[in-house]
């Protein structure tokens, strides 16, 4: 069976960790082995997922494998599944996205969309993985980098490719930071993306970084009807968070602005 979910998980090494855990649990499976768990795509601590995929064997139906897979974790949701073939393989997807959104004060807007549009083709991943042979081209295709303004301050990184390496998405922004700030030049990062040279390349915060789409050119069958409670309690606890965090951080930034005899 297929299955269409989405995570944040913050303080939890990774969701498929917490997977393996829920399964044999909630009666999915025997084990985490026996339910031949495989993730299409894979994110590092503090990354998180809007759309993933992932395959497991089961023997519950559709509706009732998205109920027990929702109930595992109330910061992991399930939204949709349909069954594949045996020896299905989920990670030869057709195209993964990936959000990152950058607070847009002080960034040339124009000057990072022009040099986003390096990233098309065919392309020399070497200095935007990590762990890769630095002597010799990994060659990747990468269907397009996009900036955008989105409103309320902020950029929005978008990046399509069936596949990348270790690394890659945060290390693309950290090239756009580096040509916006005048220490690398349009040309010699074109370069090292056609296979000329390898540089090195700054990572990224992972916390701002969204796997936001897995295309497997799938129509799916089952839907879930949620959230469950605790999924909803989840989303209201997250909301309350960020209110009571932007009212710290306003009153902060009031009192430093205030002169210091209306402090006293």
């Amino acid at each position: 069976m297929l299955l269409h979910g989405w995570a944040r998980q913050p303080g939890v090494p990774t969701v498929e960790g917490t997977l393996r855990v829920g399964i044999a649990r909630h009666g999915i499976a025997r084990s985490a082995d026996d339910a031949s768990l495989e993730v299409s795509s894979r994110t590092d601590r503090g990354v998180s997922a809007v759309g993933n995929v992932l395959a497991i064997s089961s023997d519950l139906s559709g509706r009732t494998l998205l109920r027990s897979l929702n109930g595992i974790s109330r910061g992991v949701f399930f939204s949709a599944a349909i069954p594949c073939p045996e020896g299905f393989r989920v990670r030869r997807a057709l195209r993964r996205t990936y959000h990152y959104f950058e607070p847009a004060r002080g960034h040339d807007v124009a000057r990072w969309q022009s040099a986003a549009r390096l990233f098309s083709g065919m392309l020399d991943v070497r200095s935007l993985g990590r762990g890769l042979d630095p002597h010799s081209p990994v060659w990747r295709t990468v269907e397009s980098v996009r900036v955008e303004d989105v409103g309320g301050g902020l950029l929005r990184i978008e990046t399509r490719a069936p596949s990348y390496v270790w690394g890659m998405v945060r290390k693309i922004v950290g090239a756009l930071r580096e040509v916006d700030a005048g220490r690398l030049t349009p040309s010699r990062l074109a370069g090292a993306l056609s296979g000329r040279e390898r540089l090195t390349l700054p990572l990224a915060e992972p916390e701002r970084l969204l796997l936001w789409d897995v295309d497997l050119g799938l129509a799916w069958e089952h839907r879930w009807t949620g959230p469950n409670r605790h999924q909803a309690r989840y989303w209201e606890e997250g909301r309350e968070a960020l209110s009571v965090r932007d009212r710290v951080l306003a009153s902060l930034s009031d009192r430093e602005a205030s002169p210091p005899a209306a402090r006293a």
